[in-house]
């Protein structure tokens, strides 16, 4: 049978369970889970971490492992049951007609091979296409998506390209042999936001060319919005509800739906007068979940007796097609009531300037040929003129893609670095070039970091309590070993984890409790500045609300100033008070959050906020995909940093995006822009993100 000729279901999983064997124990991770992906169709697989996502897509794949057992149901593909298949018929399958793209595109390429070879060995395996046949195959495809100079690039080793480029040959590698179903497990989870879209679009363009059907794995409920027809939300083991798109975002019928949605800041949500509402409790483990409804704990409408009563069946929604929730309360809910919103909060009145960069640049020198040394020495430009102030109870957001020098100035400010040229004052004292060795304890207390990954920022071998009470040494707060204990129970307490977390070691703790030590620890001294990387994106998106409100709410009690660093516009948003956006170490554009997320844009930021994706039907986005990489630091264009991807620079006259840096102008209200385009352009911007009347 050709691939194209089957006209059914092309991917059947009926009431699958699947298990892990311990020698302690069989731990049930996927419970009576079914769905069905049709020809041409992507289905959206969301839930928490731990919730079995992955889980289920490696039983398609039947790459369980030696521990990894399927318990119950079926798996079928073109209405073959993978069970009765052979290794032999299971390994011709797999890259045939069944592919996979993994998380992080380097796990999939081999290192010392070059990219052309990778390509061309799938179809002369799977298919037995001679080389000649396979490279031509291997050219077609890097053109499709939208990789230049093919040619170039098959002479490349993986190394040579960048994350999105490496991300791009694999979903390349997954199409050689135009396979009918794709699985993709959180593929852009490690893009930024700008190459997560252009990703996004790329996988939207070749469903629609190949005809290939998706299993979409994502925590994320824009992306899935984006590129998905179907969704299935997942929640401990289950899939809880299901549906087409409009049926589950506009028409949601599970509790933990309408909780999730609940938790994310889609446009409307206000730190002060609309915050997020969090999802209480925590995650069940797979060995101690609760009798009845797996989300019972933590449902605002669950009843003893009905929800603990046996196992829940997954129920027709009545009036919506194929839509099905796993809730014994489904029909009684009301599911139109407007939704609780958090707790209303008076906002916090902005103070005196406490931070001021003046004129900041971090120039790095480096050896031209790094692997060797020696030779001709190039200046790599980190940050290029930094100047900014930050207030007093001010949350101040700096976005911007990997590499423009969010991190770079984080460091300086630190104490990691010191400063090339410029000014940092910190209360109107000069800090910038006091490396962290030679700050005292004061300072140090003074300015703290909460880091992106708190597994790896907690000492492993070291009690919760213990290291809380390190910092609190290292400060020099408390004067006896009792008062520091006193102090850490106290901060247990404002970052509201129960005191007997102070005995458990790290690994006893889920990713949110964690963040939440790292959060107290940066407190502990008093903090003035607390720089916050990313500090919630690698938490789930029911855990970052809590830990959200959790930093505004320490704010508005200690008055600290927040330097917030996201690539997440829709957070951004919702949390901070003004924003600065950073593109090859310069600040193109700084404003009010109201003015940055309203036109005129400068052209990067305007690419930024048509790149993230927003969990809202009602959202209507304008498409700005940015052509080419972020240029080196090393070897920076000429003229305005981003003119090399901009799409308005035509409109200048005589080239002077090319030529000169453009002014660091005020175009209104405090409003600041490093961009040549005159004030009539700028007037006539369309808004990029608008809701549509209800």
């Amino acid at each position: 049978m050709a691939k194209r000729d089957y006209d059914g279901p092309v991917l059947e999983i009926d009431n699958l369970s699947i298990s892990f064997f311990t020698r302690l124990r069989e731990i049930p991770a996927v419970m009576d889970f079914s769905c069905t992906v049709r020809p041409g169709e992507a289905m959206g697989l969301v839930g928490e971490s731990g919730c079995g996502k992955s889980t289920v897509a490696l039983g398609v794949m039947r790459d369980l492992g030696v521990n990894g057992r399927i318990t119950g149901g079926a798996i079928r593909f073109k209405g073959r049951d993978l069970a009765t298949m052979s290794p032999e018929e299971l390994r011709t399958l797999r890259g045939n007609e069944i592919a996979m793209i993994y998380q992080e595109p380097m796990a999939s390429l081999n290192p010392a091979m070059r990219i052309g070879k990778q390509l061309v060995e799938v179809p002369m395996i799977h298919e037995g296409l001679s080389e000649h046949e396979a490279r031509a195959r291997a050219l077609d495809v890097v053109h499709d998506v939208k990789l230049p100079d093919p040619e170039r690039i098959l002479r490349s080793y993986p190394h040579q390209l960048s994350g999105g480029q490496q991300q791009r040959i694999v979903i390349a590698m997954a199409l050689m042999s135009r396979p009918s179903l794709l699985i993709l497990d959180e593929p852009t989870t490690a893009l930024d936001v700008t190459v997560e879209a252009a990703v996004v679009d790329l996988v939207k363009d070749l469903g629609r060319k190949y005809g290939t059907s998706m299993l979409f794995i994502s925590h994320n409920l824009g992306l899935i919005l984006e590129t998905c027809d179907r969704i299935c939300v997942m929640y401990s083991g289950e899939a809880v509800e299901t549906g087409s798109i409009e049926d589950v975002f506009d028409r949601m019928r599970h509790p933990y739906t309408q909780a999730l949605f609940r938790s994310i800041p889609l446009p409307g949500a206000d730190k002060n007068a609309r915050p997020l509402v969090a999802i209480p409790g925590n995650f069940p483990l797979p060995h101690e979940r609760p009798p009845g409804c797996n989300f019972g704990p933590r449902c605002d409408y669950f009843e003893v007796g009905t929800c603990d009563a046996g196992s829940v069946p997954m129920v027709p929604s009545s009036g919506d097609d194929r839509h099905r929730s796993r809730c014994r309360r489904v029909h009684e809910i009301d599911w139109a009531a407007p939704p609780e919103d958090g707790i209303a909060q008076d906002g916090t009145s902005v103070g005196r300037t406490v931070l001021r960069m003046e004129g900041l640049k971090k120039y790095y020198e480096v050896a031209a040929s790094a692997l060797f040394g020696g030779g001709d020495r190039k200046v790599i430009k980190a940050n290029e003129s930094i100047s900014f102030e930050a207030r007093e109870s001010e949350t101040l957001a700096i976005v911007g893609e990997s590499g423009c020098g969010k991190s770079t100035f984080a460091k300086v400010l630190m104490g990691l670095e010191t400063a090339t040229e410029g000014q940092i004052l910190l209360d109107d004292k000069p800090i910038g070039d006091i490396p962290i060795e030679k700050r005292g304890a004061a300072l140090v207390s003074a300015v703290q970091m909460v880091f992106q990954n708190p597994f790896d920022t907690l000492n492993p071998s070291m009690s919760v309590g213990r290291q809380i009470m390190r910092a609190l040494e290292v400060f020099g707060i408390g004067r006896t070993e009792a008062e520091r204990r006193t102090r850490m129970l106290e901060l247990l307490d404002l970052v509201k984890l129960p005191r007997e977390f102070a005995g458990r070691m790290p690994r006893q703790l889920s990713g949110g409790q964690k963040q939440r030590v790292g959060i107290a620890r940066a407190f502990s001294g008093g903090a003035r500045i607390v720089v916050a990387d990313e500090p919630v994106s690698a938490l789930d998106v029911s855990v970052q609300a809590a830990v959200t409100d959790l930093l505004m709410e320490i704010q508005r009690e200690q008055k600290t100033t927040l330097l917030f660093i996201s690539h997440d516009l829709s957070i951004v948003r919702y949390l901070a008070d003004r924003v600065v956006v950073m593109y090859l170490g310069h600040i193109v554009e700084t404003g009010s959050t109201q003015q940055i997320f309203a036109p005129p844009y400068h052209p990067y930021t305007e690419a930024l906020l048509s790149a993230v994706p927003i969990a809202d039907t009602r959202v209507r986005k304008k498409s700005i995909v940015l052509e080419g990489d972020v240029p080196s630091a090393m070897n920076p264009p000429p003229g305005c940093p981003f003119q090399t991807r901009c799409r308005w620079k035509d409109r200048v006259p005589e080239n002077r995006c090319e030529t000169e840096l453009p002014p660091y102008r005020d175009i209104g209200g405090g409003h600041r822009m490093l961009c040549w385009l005159d004030e009539d352009e700028l007037a006539g911007m369309e808004p990029v993100i608008e809701i549509a009347a209800e």
